[in-house]
Order: structure tokens, then C-alpha cells, then sequence
């Protein structure tokens, strides 16, 4: 469970009213006895059932309480007692037993980062706080106190009464420099101070072992008895986080307040800077994970070096952005990565978990799943995916070519797809099941078409304007190119296969190592990935990138052409040494209105010849 200051969120809980850091301790210990006194609530009504009928057997045994009415009391009294006590001892066994969520990281041992610890150190000693008990990675642009110190986190828990462990994201470390990490660092360390608090660890307890007890139901492995007595146990957790959830959240706004104020007095100048650092850490970072990673990840290759890599991202943005202009001079200054003994290979396991939460595969290398170096990723990559989304674009033409000409098929060439979504014509029968057409998954095609809706741009109209709308629509219906229409719905099918056969294998994958005991798809806390990247594609999009993709190829192929790595914007074609950056709008051109005229006339100017085959993979 995450609490304390969000390095991300320095700064934001801080009070200038003089009461400064006391007022927050105090105000976060008055809510951390709040929830205890909804652990305590619970337990006095678990209990009221046994209190009377210990009162109605002591009536009963002085002679208080005669008659046979008073016995029947007691009885029903007693089962019910014994009922309520057995159910709330097993919900306090789940809750006591539950397995609290814990963030994947890497761990950094004092050994592979002597100087970080020392930092630490040093900070937690200004700041008048116990140091954490460890400190680990986590390939997000956050930093937070975990506490691990409950014995089912198995090897990355702490030992009982240790201080919380601090998680720091890696991409902080390659592009901040270390007096800006420090700064980040100090309003988190500064919760080390209120965790040590009986009454707030306790209440933080509580609430964790709720949360965890809410998940044992979606435990896998769980036969149908016991599946039934967690539902119920469950629900009781579900109620009593619900009770003391407002106060839990108040309790941490106080802890923050606290750690924010105690931290004003170190490095105040450094901070305004650290902060705007945060930020575009963070949107470098995206921008690296959605546009440069995920492509790789899709063709069984993970880049070794995402930290590394943002740091040539944000000096590439700073170049392009004159706004970004000054961020660039501080790479001057001693990096934060220097704080660790070996910067290569904690970046490379920072990377694979990165892989493994946003995407999913294996835990470790192999010949499917190998890392890739930057040098390597235009031939290893970008290079791939074109040919891979080329040979799907042919595959999906021959088979909608065999559908209506047996004798149809062709070289796979640019001018076969110019010609197929230029040629007028009426829009293609629908597929009959003779059709040796890709299977869709259930639900597959309505979401397509619901993405693409929605994309195209619905907007709500009061209802005087629907008519006029709906002319518009037919309008614009009017210019679509229909063969595009076509080959995008055969194209997304197509996909959303590829991807249900993809997501069988890697289940397949978690149910053989959940048996064997082994580490494969499945993590502590579901299975991976747990934060997958999904870009939302419509098919035009789809078929866009797909024909981009055979026009690369096609360049590559016929002229001196070469794939390249853009560090904002991921894969690029790379004309005569230059990022050809007017290829997209022309091959919109010819998806959404059927126009190849500009795309023909970039291909003369560059060299391009449509006509010849190009390699596939």
C-alpha cells in the first residue's frame, strides 16, 4: 500500500498557518483513531451476542431469571453468539492472513547503490526522521512509502517493526540530477516520521488488511466452499472499508501536510525546479512507453535501456521545444544515476519489469523474448513491424481477392494496394462462412465499430437539430471510400485474432506456472500485465498505419531508405538522412478519401517504385 508524500505531489500539503507539521501529525493521529474505533465498533458487535448470554446464564444462575421463557432466551442466545464469534474469528483470520497489494520493483541493495543509501541517510537525519528501511525501483514517474512488513510479501517483506521501504521511480534517477532527486526525496522521507505512530500504523493495518481480504474472492485455486465463505468474508470487509475509508483518506492528506512541511526547509530553491522536472519526466516517459517500447514489446522485443532512453527523449524534446530549451543545459550536471554502482544493469531490470507490467511476457530472456539495445532497434524493430504489418496487409488482400477471383491474388506490391483502394467500385458482398476469412472474437467487431464511432466525432445536439445531423452523417457516408471500409474491417478482424490468440498463449503460459510454482505471466497481485498499454485504434487508423508501414517497406527496398528510431514519436523513415515527416498526411489521403494523388507524387519525388515486390517477413 502506498502512503506518505507522492514525489510527484511535493509542496501540495504544506501550510504557512504556523502550525506547520504538528497540526498534520495531529490531525492524521485523530483520524488514525477514528478508523480504530471502527475496528473497535466491529468488535463490540461481534461480541454483544456472547455479553448477553453470559448476563442471561448469570440471571439465570443466581435465580434472577425463572421460568422456561428465560432458558429459551438463553439458548437461542448462545447459538447465535457461537455463530457470530466463529464468522467474526474467520474474518479476522482472512483479514490477519490476507496478502496486502505490494508494487512490483527492483530492489537496490546498499551494496548496489551505496551512495543512494547514503543520501537517504543524510536526508532522513535533516529531516529529523527514521530512515527507510530500504529502497527499491519502479519504472513509474512516482515516488511513495510502501510498508512490507507483513510476512506473506514472502522475499521482499521487511522484518516486523522495520520502517516503511521507499520506491523511488527509475526514470528519476537518469534525468534529474542529484540534488533535484534529493528535493523530490525529502517530502516522501519526511513520512517515515508519522508512520512510526502506533495509532497511525495501526489504523494503516487495519485498512490494508481490508483491502487484501476484499481480493481473497478473485483468489485462483479456491475450491467452491471456500470460494463462498471469502464472498461473505468479503462483504464484511467491503462494509467496514466503507465505514472508515473517509477517515483513512484524511488521515494520509494529514500525514502529507505533515511530511510536505517538514521538508520546506531542505533545498527550497532546488525544489521549484525538481518539480517542473517531475513533469517532464512524466510526459517523457509516456511518450517513450507508447511510441517507442510498445511497438517492440508487440514483436518480442523489450529495449534493455527505457531510462536511458528518456533522457535522449526530453533532449530530443528540448531541441524540438523552445520552451524545453534550458533542460538540456543541466545534463551537464552530475546525473542521479551516479549513485549506483552499476546504472546499466539496474536500467535493463527496470526494463524488463516495465515489459512485464504494461505489456506481459516472461520474467526472464529468451528466444522469443530477447532485449534489444537502441542501436539495434531500427534493424530489430521498426524494420520488423513494417514488414510483419506489410505481409498481414497482403494476407488480408489475398483473401478478400480470393473471395470474389480465385484467380486474383498478386505480387505483394505498393501499386496492388493503390489500385485495390482507388479502383471505383460498390462496396464487397458481406463474407459468407465458405469464406476463408479471419476469425473474430466475440464483441470484437461491435467494439471496433463503437471505437471508430466515437472517434469520428459524436457530439450531443438538442433535438431540433438531429435531422440536419443526420443529413451531415449521410453526407459524409456519402464520400466515404468504401474498398477502405472494407479492407479496415478485414483488417481489424485480423488483428483482434492475432491479439485473442496472443492473450490464449499467455494464459496458457500463467496456468503452467501457477502449477509448476514458477514466476511466468501471473504476479502477486494478478495476472500480468497489470497496467497494459492499450492504444485505442479505429480500423482507418488501422489500415493507415498498415499502409504506411508498406510504403516504408516499399522506400527501403527501392531506394537508399533506411528505418530509423524518432525518440517522441517511435518508428520513422529515414529519406536521405532526414525523417520524412509528410509521408502520414498523404497516406490519410488515400485511406480517407481514396486520393493516391499525393502519396503518387511523394513516391516520384523520392524514388519510390510502387511496381516492385517488397521483402516480407
Amino acid at each position: 500500500m502506498r502512503y506518505g508524500v507522492s514525489g510527484s505531489g511535493f509542496g501540495n500539503g504544506g501550510s504557512d498557518s504556523g502550525l506547520g507539521e504538528e497540526w498534520g501529525v495531529r490531525a492524521a493521529r485523530s483520524r488514525a483513531l477514528a478508523v480504530l474505533r471502527v475496528r473497535g465498533r466491529a468488535l463490540g458487535a461481534a461480541i454483544l451476542p456472547a455479553a448477553v448470554a453470559v448476563v442471561l446464564y448469570a440471571g439465570e444462575a443466581t435465580g434472577h431469571f425463572t421460568g422456561a421463557g428465560w432458558t429459551t432466551a438463553f439458548w437461542i442466545t448462545a447459538v447465535l453468539a457461537v455463530v457470530v464469534l466463529l464468522a467474526a474469528a474467520a474474518v479476522a483470520l482472512v483479514v490477519a492472513r490476507a496478502r496486502p497489494a505490494v508494487t512490483p520493483t527492483v530492489e537496490l541493495t546498499e551494496t548496489a547503490a551505496p551512495d543512494l543509501h547514503r543520501l537517504v541517510r543524510d536526508l532522513a537525519d535533516r529531516l529529523d526522521v527514521p530512515a527507510p528501511s530500504a529502497i527499491a525501483l519502479t519504472p513509474d514517474c512516482d515516488s511513495w512509502l510502501e510498508d512490507r512488513s507483513h510476512p506473506a510479501h514472502g522475499r521482499v517483506a521487511v522484518p516486523a517493526g522495520a520502517g516503511p521501504v521507499l520506491v523511488i521511480g527509475s526514470p528519476f534517477l537518469w534525468w534529474m540530477r542529484v540534488g533535484e532527486l534529493r528535493a523530490v526525496l525529502a517530502p516522501v522521507v519526511a513520512g517515515t516520521g508519522p508512520a512510526a505512530d502506533p495509532d497511525i500504523a495501526a489504523a494503516r493495518r487495519f485498512v490494508r488488511g481490508l483491502d487484501a481480504a476484499v481480493a481473497v474472492p478473485d483468489e485462483p485455486g479456491l475450491g467452491p466452499l471456500r470460494r463462498f465463505g471469502a464472498r461473505g468474508v468479503g462483504r464484511v470487509a467491503r462494509l467496514l472499508l466503507r465505514a472508515c475509508g473517509n477517515h483513512a483518506a484524511e488521515m494520509e492528506r494529514g500525514v502529507a501536510a505533515a511530511g510536505s512541511e517538514r521538508a520546506q526547509a531542505v533545498d527550497q530553491g532546488t525544489r521549484i525546479v525538481a518539480q517542473e522536472q517531475v513533469g517532464l519526466a512524466y510526459a517523457g516517459w509516456d511518450r517513450l512507453l507508447t511510441r517507442v517500447a510498445l511497438p517492440a514489446w508487440r514483436m518480442g522485443r523489450w529495449p534493455s535501456r527505457l531510462d536511458a532512453g528518456v533522457v535522449s527523449a526530453l533532449t530530443e524534446l528540448s531541441r524540438r521545444d523552445r520552451l524545453a530549451e534550458g533542460f538540456s543545459s543541466r545534463l551537464g550536471e552530475r546525473p542521479a544515476c551516479d549513485l549506483l554502482e552499476e546504472p546499466g544493469v539496474v536500467d535493463e531490470a527496470a526494463s524488463l519489469l516495465a515489459a512485464r507490467l504494461f505489456h506481459g511476457g516472461p520474467a526472464e530472456a529468451g528466444p522469443d523474448w530477447a532485449p534489444v539495445d537502441w542501436s539495434r532497434y531500427p534493424e530489430e524493430v521498426v524494420d520488423r513491424k513494417w514488414r510483419a504489418d506489410a505481409a498481414r496487409l497482403h494476407e488480408v488482400l489475398d483473401r478478400l481477392s480470393t473471395a470474389a477471383d480465385p484467380e486474383a491474388p498478386e505480387a505483394p506490391t505498393l501499386t496492388r494496394v493503390l489500385t485495390h483502394l482507388t479502383a471505383p467500385q460498390d462496396r464487397p458482398p458481406a463474407p459468407t462462412e465458405d469464406d476463408d476469412l479471419p476469425v473474430v472474437p466475440p464483441g470484437a467487431e461491435a467494439a471496433a465499430r463503437a471505437a471508430e464511432h466515437d472517434v469520428e466525432g459524436e457530439h450531443d445536439v438538442a433535438p431540433d437539430d438531429e435531422d440536419e445531423d443526420e443529413d451531415e452523417d449521410e453526407d459524409e457516408d456519402e464520400v466515404r471510400n468504401p474498398a477502405a471500409d472494407a479492407l479496415a474491417a478485414a483488417l481489424s478482424a485480423q488483428v483482434a485474432r492475432e491479439d485473442a490468440e496472443r492473450e490464449a498463449r499467455a494464459a496458457a503460459g500463467a496456468t503452467a506456472g501457477a502449477a509448476s510454482g514458477a514466476a511466468g505471466f501471473t504476479g502477486p497481485d494478478g495476472p500480468w500485465p497489470l497496467a497494459p498499454l492499450l492504444p485505442p485504434r479505429t480500423g482507418r487508423d488501422l489500415l493507415a498505419d498498415h499502409v504506411t508501414a508498406l510504403v516504408c517497406c516499399a522506400a527501403v527496398d527501392t531506394t537508399g531508405a533506411a528505418p530509423g528510431l524518432d525518440w517522441l514519436d517511435g518508428p520513422a523513415l529515414l529519406v536521405d538522412g532526414e525523417r520524412a515527416a509528410d509521408l502520414g498526411p498523404r497516406v490519410l489521403a488515400l485511406v480517407e478519401e481514396g486520393d493516391p494523388a499525393p502519396l503518387r507524387a511523394w513516391l516520384g519525388t523520392t524514388g519510390v517504385r510502387p511496381e516492385k515486390p517488397v521483402r516480407l517477413l
